[in-house]
C-alpha cells in the first residue's frame, strides 16, 4: 500500500539533528512523519526544494507587534505577514501595547482578536508589573503565553520596574523563564541630559552607556542566583556585559540581535540618523566584535529581532523625541544568511540560534528539528541568491528598514507553517492560519 501524505518536500538539504542530509520530507496532519527516499508516496501536495536548504521554521522570540492600541505602526496581521515573508514560522510579541498585557482580560482579549490573522504561530508575553505581581504565575499557565518580561530600564511603553525588592517578588512568582530588558534606571535618568542637550542621535550610545547596561545585569544575575529563577538577558549589546554572563550560571540564557551583530557606530548614526535609534544602543565595532565572539563561543542562546516599528513621521522628530526602536522580522533570516555566506557563523549554528535554541530556552513543545513527531514548520533557503533589500520589500506597516539597500547573499524562498506553505517567493498563500505555540509542562 503505497503511503500517503498531505505534502511532500522532495530533495531538500535538510537540517537535522543527525546532520545535514539531502532528503525528502513527508508530511500529515501538521507533523512531520517521514524523512527519507519517499520515492513514488502520494501527496495531495509537493514542493520541490532540489538546490534548496530546509531549515526548521525559524522562531524570532522578541517582536513587538503594536497591538492592541499603536495600530498605526503595525499590527498582529501585518507583523506576522511580514515575519511569514521573511521565513519567519513563530513569534513572541512583546507585553508594552496600550493597554499593557498585564492580566487575563487583556490577554485573553488580546488572543481572541488575534485568531484568524496571524500568518505564523504566535506567543504573547504578559508584562511585570508592580501590581500583579502575585498573579505572574497563573498567567503564565495560560494557553498561548510566551513566559512574563520584564523592564527593568524605560523604552517604548509604561511596563517599568526598576525596584529590586519588586523585581525580587516578581522572580519568586512561577517558574517560566522571563524574558528581561536590562538597563539601569537611575542611571539613564541621571544621564538623559546628555541626550538633551545633544540633540543628535549620535549620543544615544553615550546616554544609555555600557555602564547602564553593565550595572543592570549585575542587578539581574544576584537577583536570579537568590531566587534560582531562569531569566533571558535580551538584547545584549556590549563586550563588558559578555564578559559578565561568560560566569552565568544555568538559569540565565543569552539572546543578541541581527542589527547588533550587523551596525555599529558612528557610522549606523550618520548614515541613519534616527532610524538608527533603539534600546540598547547600536555600539561601536568593539562591543560588536564581542558579540560575534560570544556567538561563536556557544556563550549566545538565540537570536531575537527585536522587532519595534515606529512610523517614518515619529522617527523624523528631533532627538531625543524621536522613539527608539527598528523593524527587524522580516530581514532577520536574511541578514543571518549574509553573514553566514560571510563565513561569521556555520549553518548548524544558525539553526540552534534561531529553532532548536528558542525551543530549548523557552520549552516549546513539537519546534525547533527536522524530525518525526515534531510540527511540520520550515524556513526554505536559497543560500546562493543574491538580493537587495529594500523599503519596497518590507510589509511592516512602518514600511522602510535600516537595511534598505543592502545587497545580500541568501534569501527565504519559502514559509512552511504546520505543513501549509504559507509565503512563496515573495507572496502570501493562502489564509491566515497561525496558531498558539505550545508549551511543555515543565516549560
Amino acid at each position: 500500500m503505497t503511503e500517503k501524505y498531505d505534502l511532500i518536500i522532495q530533495g531538500g538539504t535538510c537540517i537535522t539533528p543527525s546532520g545535514v542530509t539531502i532528503t525528502d520530507v513527508g508530511v500529515r496532519d501538521g507533523r512531520i512523519v517521514a524523512l527519507g527516499d519517499l520515492g513514488r508516496a502520494a501527496g495531495a501536495d509537493y514542493f520541490d526544494a532540489r538546490g534548496l536548504h530546509v531549515l526548521p521554521g525559524v522562531i524570532d522570540t522578541q517582536v513587538h507587534f503594536r497591538e492592541p492600541g499603536l495600530e498605526h505602526k503595525e499590527n498582529l496581521e501585518t507583523g506576522t505577514a511580514a515575519a511569514a515573508l521573511g521565513g519567519v514560522t513563530g513569534v513572541f510579541d512583546m507585553p508594552n501595547t496600550k493597554p499593557l498585557i498585564a492580566d487575563t482580560e487583556t490577554f485573553t482579549e488580546k488572543w481572541r482578536n488575534a485568531r484568524g490573522r496571524l500568518w505564523c504561530d504566535a506567543a504573547f508575553f504578559v508584562g511585570a508589573t508592580a501590581g500583579n505581581v502575585n498573579e505572574l504565575a497563573e498567567l503564565e499557565r495560560l494557553e498561548g503565553c510566551a513566559g512574563v518580561k520584564i523592564f527593568m530600564g524605560s523604552s517604548t511603553g509604561d511596563l517599568l520596574v526598576d525596584d529590586d525588592a519588586v523585581l525580587g517578588r516578581i522572580l519568586a512568582q512561577g517558574s517560566r523563564r522571563c524574558s528581561v530588558h536590562a538597563e539601569d534606571e537611575p542611571r539613564l535618568r541621571e544621564r538623559k541630559r546628555i541626550a538633551e542637550e545633544a540633540a543628535d542621535p549620535a549620543v544615544h550610545p553615550e546616554w544609555r552607556d555600557v555602564e547602564t547596561a553593565v550595572r543592570a545585569v549585575k542587578r539581574l544575575l544576584k537577583l536570579s542566583h537568590a531566587s534560582r529563577r531562569r531569566v533571558h538577558v535580551l538584547h545584549v549589546t556590549s563586550a563588558e556585559e559578555m564578559a559578565l554572563l561568560r560566569t552565568r550560571e544555568d538559569t540565565v540564557t543569552v539572546e543578541v540581535t541581527p542589527q547588533h551583530l550587523t551596525l555599529a557606530a558612528p557610522e549606523a548614526y550618520e548614515r541613519l540618523g534616527t532610524l538608527a535609534q533603539q534600546n540598547p544602543p547600536i555600539r561601536d565595532v568593539r562591543h560588536r566584535d564581542a558579540l560575534w565572539a560570544a556567538v561563536r563561543d556557544g556563550l549566545v542562546d538565540c537570536l531575537g529581532s527585536d522587532h519595534a516599528p515606529h512610523t517614518k513621521e515619529e522617527k523624523d522628530k528631533p532627538y531625543p523625541a524621536s522613539p527608539s526602536g527598528m523593524p527587524g522580522v522580516q530581514t532577520l533570516v536574511p541578514i543571518m544568511l549574509d553573514h553566514l555566506h560571510a563565513g561569521r557563523l556555520s549553518l548548524e549554528r544558525l539553526v540552534d540560534l534561531t529553532s532548536a535554541g528558542p525551543a530549548r530556552i523557552f520549552g516549546i513543545a513539537g519546534k525547533g528539528r527536522t524530525a518525526p513527531g515534531y510540527d511540520a514548520d520550515f524556513t526554505i533557503v536559497d543560500l546562493r541568491a543574491k538580493r537587495t533589500i529594500s523599503n519596497r520589500w518590507i510589509v511592516s506597516r512602518c514600511g522602510w528598514t535600516p537595511f534598505d539597500g543592502m545587497k545580500v547573499t541568501g534569501w527565504p524562498v519559502a514559509t512552511v507553517v504546520r505543513g501549509a506553505v504559507v509565503a512563496r517567493d515573495g507572496q502570501l498563500i493562502g489564509q491566515a492560519q497561525g496558531a498558539p505555540i505550545r508549551f511543555l509542562e515543565t516549560a
